[in-house]
Parts: structure tokens; sequence; C-alpha cells
């Protein structure tokens, strides 16, 4: 079971990467992620209704639903900001980053999970290759008023982690009572109320459209299709295994962003990508 959890896992981490390079690509980053999130969004909620209209839930348990939602209404318009304000290979790690190590102690101290030496040493490995991924520009000229612009995007970008870890620490309680697609359609909600006033106040969105159909239809399927395939690992593995390990995301976008992006300095990104899969394999061999 464990090795299908992290097939699983490895699946959403490349499913991931490729939907976030996608709206990095789009002309409007609010309009694109709210567009792409509609179709599953539209198509789920008939199981939600349905989950919701045969249970009898606790108010802890409508809380945590509404929490949930909350935090990925929070998520989607930092993400948007985000990828407006910084670069794929500069931001990137650091979302995907800053859980890699609060999600699993958040797992040992929320749900009682154990991570043995060997995981931490591995998590050690994958937060060694984040820093080398994020680096610093070349060029000693570079002037003070440019060093702190950089500031901004990193400090979205760390936001945007700590929404990751909020929200897959109470979607791993949610799925005590409700089934993977009754929960991704409550993030599923969450996201597309976030953006909502700026889909509407832009007024862009026939021009969104138009300009990325082809798109749009790939990351329609594979934005909730990500999030999906983690939730079914995660109700199988310990969160502090598989959490970690969607991380890879990190190294399918750094090697996107090398050969699609055709971003610079492939080589120090390279060698980042290859402590972070040390790490990963560390991970995996802890679980068992």
């Amino acid at each position: 079971m464990l090795v299908i959890s992290l097939i699983l896992v490895l699946c959403s981490g490349l499913a991931h990467a490729v939907w976030n390079m996608l709206a990095k690509q789009s002309t409007d980053k609010a309009v694109f992620l709210w567009v792409i999130y509609m179709p599953a969004t539209i198509l789920l909620l008939p199981t939600l209704v349905h989950e919701l209209a045969g249970a009898s839930f606790s108010l802890g348990m409508w809380l945590l639903i509404g929490a949930s939602l909350i935090m990925q209404s929070i998520y989607s318009l930092l993400l948007a900001y985000t990828y407006n304000a910084g670069d794929l290979s500069q931001v990137y790690p650091v979302m995907r980053g800053t859980p890699t190590l609060l999600i699993p102690a958040f797992g040992v101290f929320l749900f009682d999970e154990t991570l043995a030496l060997w995981g931490w040493i591995g998590l050690c490995f994958m937060l060694t290759g984040f820093v080398v991924m994020l680096g610093r520009s070349s060029g000693k000229g570079q002037r003070k008023g440019q060093q702190q612009a950089s500031f901004k995007p990193m400090l979205l970008a760390m936001s945007v982690g700590l929404c990751i870890t909020a929200y897959t620490l109470i979607d791993k309680a949610n799925l005590q009572h409700l089934s993977p697609l009754a929960l991704l359609e409550v993030t599923n909600i969450g996201f597309v109320l976030g953006l909502t006033p700026a889909v509407v106040r832009s007024n862009r969105l026939r021009h969104v459209i138009r300009t990325h159909l082809n798109r749009i239809w790939l990351g329609a399927i594979l934005s909730p299709g990500s999030y999906l395939l983690f939730l079914f690992a995660a109700r199988n593995a310990n969160v502090s295994t598989v959490a970690p390990m969607r991380e890879v995301g990190i190294v399918f976008g750094t090697l996107l962003g090398l050969f699609v992006l055709k971003e610079s300095q492939g080589i120090r990104r390279i060698t980042a990508s290859v402590a972070v899969v040390a790490g990963i394999i560390m991970i995996a061999s802890s679980g068992h």
C-alpha cells in the first residue's frame, strides 16, 4: 500500500508542476487559475451535495470543512499574486519547500505519526536542495533597490507555503469523514471563491479563454487531478511521509523551467534536484 501511495504522490507532484508552469505562462494569472478550476468544480458539485445530505456532522467537523474552504481561498489569491511578482524557478521552490519541514513536524504532533531518523535526514537533504535552488541572482553590481524588490516574491511564496501547510493538515483531518472526491470539491469551491472578485473586476474572461484555450483544458485536468492523487495517497499513508514526497514537483518544475521555459542557471538547479531526490529516497525508505 505504501508503494502505491508513493507512486500516486510522484504523479501528483508532476501534475502540479505542469499546471503551475501553465499558470505562470498565462497572461492573466487570476483569471486563468479561476477558469481551469471551474470544470472540476461544476462536475463534482453533485458528489459533494449528495455526501453532505446523507451525513450527520458535528460542529467541529463543519468547522474543519469551513477551514479548508477558507485556506484554499487565501491560497488561490496568494498564488496569483506570487506568479505576478516572481519567476517560476524563483518562487516555486519556496512555495513547495516551506511545508516540507512543517508538515512532518505537525503530523507527528497532531496525528501521532512517526518519522524515523533516516526520514529527518532526508528532509535535511531536501531543504538543502531547496536553498541551493533559490541561490542568488548573478551579478555583483545588483542594486540595493533590486535586492529589496526580490523580498516581495519570496515573502509571498513563503505565505503560499504556509497556506499549503495549513490546508494539508486540515484536509488530512477532513479525510476521516469526507471522501477524497467530496473533499476535492470543497477545496475547489474555496479556490474559485477566492479568485472570483478578481475575475469579475478584470473583465478579461473571454480574452483569457480565447488566448489559452488548449492550456486551459490541460490545466483543468491537472490542477484538481494533482491534489486528488495526493488525497488518495494521504488516506492510506502517514501525512508526514507522503506530504514531503509530493515536493518532488520542485524537481519537475526545475526541469520544466530549464527545458521548456529556457531558464538559466541549469547546473546549479540540476545539482539541487539531485539533493532533493536523495532526500525523497530517504523519506520513502523511512516509511517502511
